[in-house]
């Protein structure tokens, strides 16, 4: 099935993979799926975050980190090795009990959401319906929802604005929606995280923290979200990430932390061409 309508029926003995994903997405799925050849090397003379000893009793311990514009820097280790933690620190979200994080040469005093997104952090959440995005709103409410001040004169929202840039977003990430009025909850799970992507990139954000950004997406739309991370990168946009599975880890990385009970145990560099195996990092992840 492909977008509520039965694509094609076939015995399983003549079903492959290749043939089943044509028809799930409607194209050829890519060789180069994690967009390898659209890496570029980031700007290592500028650096957009700083995270100089951070410590969260029971979380994380002595994490040094520092994000380049055009840079994805992706955390991996295990489940509850702190990855996530990090990440909502860096927001905001989480106060470190010792340690300094600075955005833009600014040292971070007040942790908060509201103080991130002033800095120019977004954070696509693991639970994108959760935390995502608001059900029972719109497409474009959601996407506006980071920077209403931007969108209001005295006190009343001005909604012809918030349409118009909903609107140019939903052409510039191909969302599938009728309209920028539809319920963001009735988009399919792919096109809601490009309205999350939307909502922050629209904003001006230029550190995006993308905590399994592809989870529960289909094929096809895991391949528009490389195509955004690449797009995004090319744009100056630094990203940490925090992958769904070790091979977007690798394929989509410059630089990989590897962490294990909340320490970063080992760096990667992740060129195109010499990325670390499966195996360097198991190894320092277990």
């Amino acid at each position: 099935m492909k977008d509520g309508a039965v694509v094609d029926v076939v015995d399983g003995k003549d079903a492959d993979v290749a043939s089943i994903q044509h028809k799930m997405v409607g194209r050829n799925i890519s060789k180069e799926y994690y967009r390898e050849e659209k890496q570029k090397p980031f700007d290592a003379a500028k650096a957009l975050l700083e995270v100089d000893a951070i410590s969260l009793a029971g979380r994380y311990k002595d994490i040094s980190l520092k994000l380049h514009a055009g840079e994805v820097l992706c955390l991996v280790g295990v489940e509850g090795s702190g990855r996530e933690a990090i990440l909502r620190t860096i927001f905001g979200l989480q106060k470190p009990h010792l340690g300094h994080v600075t955005i833009k040469g600014r040292r971070v005093e007040t942790f908060s959401a509201a103080h991130g997104v002033e800095c120019g952090v977004g954070y696509v959440p693991r639970e994108r319906k959760v935390e995502g995005m608001v059900g029972g709103m719109t497409v474009y409410e959601n996407i506006t929802l980071s920077q209403m001040r931007n969108y209001s004169n005295a006190g009343v929202l001005e909604i012809a604005r918030e349409r118009e840039l909903a609107r140019d977003w939903i052409k510039r990430l191909s969302i599938k929606a009728s309209s920028e009025n539809v319920d963001c909850a009735n988009l399919s799970g792919g096109n809601q995280q490009k309205v999350v992507l939307a909502k922050w990139r629209s904003g001006g954000s230029d550190i995006i923290l993308l905590d399994h950004p592809t989870r529960g997406l289909d094929i096809g739309a895991k391949e528009d979200v490389y195509d955004m991370v690449r797009d995004m990168c090319g744009a100056g946009v630094g990203i940490i990430l925090v992958a769904d599975t070790l091979e977007e880890a690798i394929g989509l990385s410059h630089t990989i932390a590897v962490i294990r009970d909340g320490e970063i145990r080992k760096w990667y560099d992740s060129p195109p061409g010499g990325k670390p195996s499966l195996y360097d990092l198991i190894h320092y992840m277990t």
